[in-house]
């Protein structure tokens, strides 16, 4: 989040944690991608499954500095489309990677909950 910022919410969490709960989400993602990548010749749709995994990859690794340049509407949209796309992606897997599917879970509940803090900053700057 924007730490040079003088208005934070109230359930923002704390600094310190967002490092390591990170580290854990992306440790899931990649657990999930890999196992998804190495059954990909048994589901259905799996190119399209790894093109969302990436595109919502590429658009998470681009967030932070969109949020801390506070363009807070824009890094709002790049949270759903992260949300929908990890969704889809989760769902298309679901069938053949169950595991897969389920542990980007916490993720997609992570970056919603990052869209609620997100919505705020948005709703604050206007």
């Amino acid at each position: 989040m924007t730490f040079d910022s003088e208005y934070e919410p109230f359930f923002q969490p704390p600094g310190w944690i967002i490092g390591p709960i990170w580290a854990i989400l992306y440790t899931t993602l990649i657990i999930s991608f890999f196992t998804t990548f190495n059954l990909r010749n048994k589901i259905n749709n799996s190119n399209t499954a790894i093109w969302l995994f990436l595109v919502q990859l590429i658009v998470n690794l681009a967030w932070p500095r969109v949020f801390n340049s506070e363009e807070y509407f824009i890094s709002l949209i790049m949270i759903v489309i992260m949300v929908i796309f990890t969704s889809l992606y989760a769902y298309i897997v679901y069938e053949v990677n169950k595991k897969g599917s389920l542990i980007v879970l916490p993720y997609i509940l992570w970056v919603s909950f990052a869209g609620v803090i997100n919505a705020a900053y948005c709703l604050h700057a206007s």
